[in-house]
């Protein structure tokens, strides 16, 4: 089944990144990564209204929202709360050999994972980290080129991620409770495009962006294409997320960045936000929890 995603902004972002729906504010977060900035937005109908922009660092990979609805951003180098200053910054990623940092997510019990990317095009060097409640850092991969989309199974026991360089989805048994992780395993390797941003759906399918390719596809849990496919008018698909009241519409970011002037007149409406409806509904997002209580 192949769905079409509709324009759903009137702005264009470079390189718009991590959509997140904040259901308690019925609230819109994103970024746009080189522009290092976080926009929130709401709905009205199958569109999205700005309705605030901060600019907060040189770069943004990501932000999650607290249950109380404080941002957790991931800047260029660190991890802070905004605005900007609210907490200390914690820093991850160091500044050499160049890099920066790139997608987040919060897991099920509200821990904080990002990883990194290379900026020099060095292979194997780059982590994906977890802020752990008590401000500590654990480092859960440290051989990847280019960290991207996290997503877990519906029961929490399963943590996917990307590696966008290599096309390679990870997926490895995850304990909410404890934290603990058990070894990866490669789950797909996808070659035709680059998979970029996730989110899993409630039956535990995983909807992948496809950078280069202009869509959003849908794999069974044990890693087949199910055929459902979402078209995008936009080759650099870049992430996607499940939004709205009732977590039935997919928001997907997509980018100009690394489109030549003869892709972008093909593709006008590239980097724009799209919605698309496929008839499943998504996961809620845990809340980043924060430091517990006593761990401040």
């Amino acid at each position: 089944m192949r769905y079409t995603a509709t324009v759903a902004s009137a702005e264009t972002f470079t390189l718009g990144e991590g959509p997140v729906w904040d259901g308690p504010r019925e609230r819109l977060l994103w970024v746009d990564i080189p522009a290092g900035a976080v926009h929130e937005g709401r709905l009205d109908g199958d569109r999205v209204v700005v309705t605030a922009t901060h600019h907060l660092d040189r770069t943004v990979g990501a932000v999650v929202c607290s249950a109380a609805g404080e941002l957790l951003v991931a800047g260029a180098k660190t991890v802070f709360t905004a605005p900007r200053g609210a907490t200390g910054a914690r820093v991850i990623a160091e500044e050499s050999p160049p890099r920066r940092l790139n997608d987040g997510a919060c897991d099920p019990a509200g821990r904080f994972l990002v990883g990194s990317l290379t900026l020099d095009r060095t292979r194997g060097g780059e982590t994906l980290v977890r802020l752990e409640h008590d401000g500590g850092l654990t480092t859960l991969d440290d051989d990847l080129t280019l960290s991207n989309g996290l997503a877990w199974s519906p029961d929490g026991t399963l943590l996917y991620s990307i590696d966008s360089v290599p096309g390679i989805v990870w997926v490895r048994p995850y304990d909410v409770a404890t934290g603990a992780v058990g070894p990866r395993r490669e789950w797909l390797r996808i070659d035709d495009g680059v998979p970029d941003g996730m989110c899993a759906d409630a039956d535990g399918h995983l909807w992948i962006a496809i950078w280069g390719a202009g869509e959003v596809r849908r794999y069974t849990p044990d890693g087949r294409p199910t055929g459902a496919v979402v078209e995008v008018a936009a080759p650099h698909t870049s992430s996607v997320a499940f939004v709205g009241p009732g977590l039935d519409r997919m928001l997907i970011t997509t980018a100009t960045d690394e489109l030549d002037a003869d892709r972008l007149a093909a593709y006008p409406m590239s980097g724009r936000l799209f919605i698309a409806r496929a008839g499943v509904t998504g996961l809620p997002v845990a809340p980043w929890a924060g430091p517990k209580s006593g761990d401040q």
